[in-house]
């Protein structure tokens, strides 16, 4: 099993830390410190030694942060952690508050008081961030205060797991599509016809896309952590530690780049005195722009320049996405079967669910590691969005029951996540409503063309109107981007209701997962990943429109669409869906396995 059901926290982590992370506040002069999620690279999944926010407080969602006084103490998650967060952190110690709405910074202006120092490390806070804090520590009459080394990893000491140290190997061409000297050539020209001389990439799928490198320092991603500087003229410098060199690394990288250790980047940025640097402040901490600055380098402010190369995915990376989604979705399909079967009867528990879908994904051959720990959520577990099954939560199917499964598997021809609900027995009308609101929406955000120039903001609300009408919604984005055998969370493109001003571009991989959550009865969600295509004339129309195709083949559960809420648009567009699910699927998967997917993609 690559996926444990042990819980690496407890709700006694706040009682046990909290006290040994005050004494070396105050060993600073400190009366309070941010504990940001974050780690030096801005990771959202976290490698074990940098789950600072996990270490402090108990909790072990990919978002969140916490602020610590002497004498009281807040955690923040937004809407996907609200029930998680209560069960793991405790909340005699932690005021629970939304990172949202208000978040850190409104937090700061009312707990602080006049004179109080608050400490920060600078490597975990981007420096537009920063800049909020100071201002609303300053609105209460307290400051902000760099801090080295960081009084948490102090309190953690002897007990830190040590980094991690996976080996950094070669991306073969036949994945990635393009060379590296091609992408550094590309992106160098782009940095000198906007007037830089060179850029520094902190992000590690920057850094892996860019030198066609893959590591394993990230949990269920393919990333190695290290920095780079991208000249101008296509040439590099990526500082890794050796003890994660591969023999055949150095050559593979070529004359162009040169290999360095973590402990010269201090020294390489100073060498980019007067030099005009481009760092991008959402992926790259403070840190970094204070030493550039203290180099004496003129700073740039500006986006990543891997960021929106590496989202548009070129013709190599589509196609290993279409192959690695078909065979991912005869695994999945592998594991509909054996719910709508076996499972009906025998009503296994979610360690079994879990453990069984992975087995079938193992089975491919092809499997490198999942994409993410896989969710399945039985019955009022499933309204947990973010939900991991453990020995301690894990929770058997029901008969009259919904489980929701979200999953996904990593490839070297691409990355998968795919969300399916099932019923486990007859499922009520409320349920039948619901599944297809949700479905709807899926729906309406698979078929719809736009011009180019929209953003993902401007297409989510059709994700939701048809449970908006109903008084309904859900608490989460509506689409993340997702990476070509990388993360399966990449920016900077998404679709939610929050503001982003990143346009969807051809090639972009983006998911598709509304969802609606009845707290302690059940959730639903429906995801599948769809890229965007190229725009194309329509019939009739004065612009060409881009749209999407969907990857992702796996049938959807028929025994909990109430076809009489569908359009007969929609109809169509299911048969269509699940006729393709069928041709493509049906002939990988056993005889009896094949029998049960033409009952299950008959048209509706």
């Amino acid at each position: 099993m690559r996926q444990t059901f042990d819980e690496s926290t407890d709700p006694s982590f706040g009682s046990q830390h909290v006290p040994l992370i005050r004494q070396a506040m105050s060993r600073h002069g400190l009366d309070g410190l941010l504990v940001p999620h974050e780690d030096e690279h801005q990771n959202e999944y976290l490698p074990a030694a940098n789950d600072r926010l996990g270490w402090a407080t108990g909790f072990t969602g990919s978002a969140g942060a916490a602020v610590i006084f002497q004498d009281k103490a807040a955690i923040f998650v937004d809407g996907r952690y609200t029930l998680q967060v209560r069960d793991q952190v405790d909340q005699g110690l932690f005021e629970i508050r939304d990172l949202v709405e208000g978040g850190v910074t409104a937090y700061l202006e009312t707990a602080a008081r006049t004179g109080q120092t608050i400490g920060y490390d600078p490597r975990l806070h981007s420096p537009d961030a920063l800049e909020r804090l100071k201002v609303a520590a300053a609105r209460a009459g307290a400051q902000l205060k760099p801090v080295t080394p960081n009084p948490l990893d102090e309190a953690w000491g002897m007990a830190r797991p040590s980094q991690p140290t996976a080996p950094v190997v070669p991306h073969p061409l036949q994945y990635a599509g393009e060379e590296s000297s091609a992408k550094r050539a590309r992106i160098g020209q782009a940095l000198g016809a906007s007037g830089a001389d060179a850029a520094v990439l902190t992000a590690p799928s920057s850094i892996a896309w860019l030198f066609n490198i893959r590591g394993g320092d990230v949990i269920r991603s393919p990333l190695p952590l290290g920095q780079a500087i991208l000249n101008a003229d296509g040439s590099a410098r990526l500082f890794l530690d050796p003890v994660k060199v591969t023999p055949d690394l150095p050559a593979w990288l070529g004359n162009e780049v040169r290999l360095e250790t973590p402990e010269d980047l201090p020294a390489a940025l100073k060498d980019l005195a007067s030099k005009r640097v481009v760092v991008d402040p959402g992926q790259s901490s403070a840190w970094y722009f204070e030493a550039l600055a203290d180099a004496g380098a003129l700073v740039v402010r500006s986006e990543d320049p891997c960021a929106l190369p590496r989202a548009c995915k070129n013709a190599v990376e589509i196609a290993g996405a279409r192959t690695a989604h078909a065979r991912d979705g005869a695994a999945v399909t592998r594991f509909l079967h054996w719910l709508a079967t076996e499972a009906q009867t025998s009503l296994p528990d979610e360690i079994e669910v879990v453990s069984k879908l992975e087995s079938f994904r193992e089975a491919t051959g092809a499997l490198k590691d999942l994409s993410f720990d896989t969710i399945a959520g039985a019955g009022s577990n499933g309204a947990i969005v973010h939900y991991r099954p453990t020995e301690r939560l894990n929770k058997r199917t029901q008969a009259g029951s919904l489980l929701l499964v979200d999953s996904g598997a990593q490839y070297l021809d691409g990355t998968t996540d795919i969300t399916r609900t099932v019923a486990i027995g007859e499922p009520t009308q409320e349920m039948r409503e619901r599944f297809t609101l949700v479905l709807k929406g899926n729906l309406a955000l698979a078929r719809v063309r736009f011009p180019a120039g929209t953003t993902g903001s401007a297409l989510d609300a059709l994700a939701r109107i048809a449970l908006w009408e109903r008084g309904l919604d859900f608490d989460h984005g509506t689409g993340h981007g997702v990476g070509s055998y990388l993360g399966v969370h990449e920016g900077p493109q998404r679709i939610s209701k929050a503001p982003n001003m990143v346009a969807l571009r051809p090639g972009m991989i983006v998911s598709n997962e509304p969802g609606y959550y009845k707290e302690g009865a059940y959730g639903i969600r429906i995801e599948n990943l769809q890229f965007v295509t190229a725009p194309e004339p329509v019939a009739g129309g004065e612009r060409p429109m881009l749209g999407f195709e969907t990857l992702t083949l796996a049938p959807i559960d028929r025994r909990l669409i109430d076809r009489e809420l569908l359009t007969p648009e929609e109809r169509r567009q299911l048969d269509a869906y699940h006729a393709r699910v069928l041709e493509v699927v049906g002939p990988q998967v056993e005889p009896d396995i094949r029998a049960w997917l033409v009952e299950a993609t008959a048209p509706i």
